[in-house]
């Protein structure tokens, strides 16, 4: 493996225990002002220091964190869709290769979409993208996008996982799911567990668990971790499982136990006023 793309790979799996803890705010590429990502400069702030990797976009990446701050970045590459439109998986790569190397990119992502109406668009998409960024030894994030439509099974994700490991990606970020050892043995690179959708804090906490005991080295979590009422003391608990070895009870203890010396995190204006993506998607579609 060239040294370039090992030594930014060690940055986001840190080599001391193979692990890793990324945070992920790049929603809005596709979801606009996500609820309690409205400001993401605020959002990003305070999680900065707890995080091992950040995925995220380059308009974010340079608008809403400190150049000064060394923090590992996985860049969102693909984009071009929008939760209003009609079809997500119709997704293109967003930004050069240039680009990612000016902003000093660790890593760069994209999403594929197994099943998809554009599936061999996003399946090719990541080829070529694996082979540019290689030249310039830069790992490539490959995401198993799920649609409405697909079943979240080992089945389903071992097919999407070892579609992604076989174009070249060097990580990949899937959805965990009952017999996920399976989808684990069958990719013969790293996998990162994505956080999903907003649960309560000791069900995300038993879901990162349960996906590093089942083989993952991961979490890239993001509305889990920034949509609690308490943030810090979620990603800190997160990482009590990912690096410390701690179980969901003693997990969810801190998480307890630092929510108590913090204050709540207040809800935005905006969050409280504004229409919920679904809503919007629902009304755009009534009126075309």
């Amino acid at each position: 493996m060239d040294w370039g793309l090992k030594n930014r790979l060690a940055k986001i799996i840190r080599p001391a225990d193979d692990k890793a803890v990324m945070l992920a705010v790049d929603h809005g590429y596709f979801l606009g002002p996500t609820e309690r990502l409205e400001v993401p400069r605020n959002t990003i702030r305070p999680l900065l220091r707890y995080c091992d990797s950040l995925m995220l976009t380059r308009g974010i990446l340079r608008t809403c964190v400190d150049a000064n701050f060394p923090v590992p970045v996985v860049l969102r590459v693909s984009g071009g869709t929008s939760i209003i439109g009609e079809d997500l998986s119709n997704e293109q790569i967003t930004t050069s290769l240039k680009d990612a190397i000016r902003v000093n990119a660790s890593a760069l992502a994209m999403s594929i979409f197994v099943g998809g109406k554009y599936e061999h668009q996003t399946i090719v998409n990541l080829g070529k993208l694996v082979s540019e960024a290689e030249e310039y030894g830069i790992p490539v994030l490959a995401v198993t996008a799920v649609g409405k439509d697909m079943v979240r099974d080992s089945r389903y994700f071992s097919l999407a996982c070892r579609i992604a490991a076989e174009q070249g990606a060097h990580i990949v970020k899937t959805y965990y799911c009952e017999n996920f050892e399976e989808v684990v043995n069958s990719c013969p690179v790293p996998i990162i567990i994505a956080g999903g959708k907003k649960i309560p804090e000791r069900d995300a906490l038993a879901l990162a668990y349960n996906a590093i005991k089942a083989g993952a080295v991961g979490v890239d979590m993001g509305r889990n971790i920034w949509q609690s009422d308490y943030p810090v003391p979620m990603i800190k608990s997160v990482r009590s499982i990912v690096h410390g070895h701690a179980t969901v009870d003693q997990a969810y203890d801190m998480f307890k136990n630092l929510s108590k010396e913090s204050s709540p995190q207040k809800i935005s204006k905006l969050s409280a006023s504004s229409k919920k993506p679904s809503e919007l998607s629902k009304k755009q579609k009534k009126e075309k």
